[in-house]
């Protein structure tokens, strides 16, 4: 079992500032859907093992990771 104070304080490697993740089976869930596994009650937080959510195909269209994508387009225009 994943200790409860490691649950509180783990976040989604994608969205760091996020809420805390969510732990359905062996599975932690970030609230944008990525599911990261959990192995001999250790939670693997690669994003490249993780399962992205249905109708994402790359870490890139993640809605946490589309939202700062448009920022650092905004900052890249700067004067």
């Amino acid at each position: 079992m994943v200790d409860e104070f490691l649950l509180s304080v783990l976040r989604c490697p994608m969205n760091p500032g996020g809420p805390a993740l969510v732990k359905e089976g062996n599975e932690l869930i970030c609230g944008c859907g990525v599911r990261f596994a959990i192995v001999d009650d250790i939670p693997n937080m690669l994003i490249e093992e993780a399962k992205l959510p249905e109708g994402c195909g790359s870490i890139n269209e993640l809605p946490c990771q589309a939202g700062a994508s448009a920022s650092k387009s905004r900052s890249d225009q700067a004067p």
